[in-house]
């Protein structure tokens, strides 16, 4: 059974900085990952994603401030938060999708809550 374990959330001030990390465990073949988040009342929107490659994609909002990168061999996403603002704050899910045993599969992570207040 593919697992993905979130780490790095918390509360921090506007302008700081965190670092999510999110690993997947069990036997899949990744071919892309990424981070999602809800805001109280809000839909779930995508915030960044990345290819097996390396090729990353961001949501407008984010650009400039967020940077994803991942670890191929340890099937590992990272996601950099760089100058946090207020409307940051979420609970943020790590998405994979790929293969297991020639089977498309898609895997959640459980969520980490990002608190960005003063």
């Amino acid at each position: 059974q593919v697992r993905l374990v979130e780490s790095g959330g918390g509360l921090v001030q506007p302008g700081g900085s965190l670092r999510l990390s999110c690993a997947a465990s069990g036997s899949i073949f990744i071919l892309d990952m990424g981070w999602y988040r809800r805001a109280p009342g809000a839909e779930r929107e995508l915030v960044a994603s990345i290819t097996r490659a390396g090729t990353p994609k961001y949501v407008d909002s984010v650009k400039g401030r967020f940077t994803i990168s991942s670890d191929n061999a340890r099937n590992t996403v990272y996601l950099q938060m760089n100058s946090l603002k207020p409307e940051d704050t979420a609970t943020y899910y790590c998405n994979a999708r790929g293969r297991v045993s020639g089977w498309s599969q898609e895997v959640w992570g459980q969520g980490t809550l990002v608190t960005v207040s003063p």
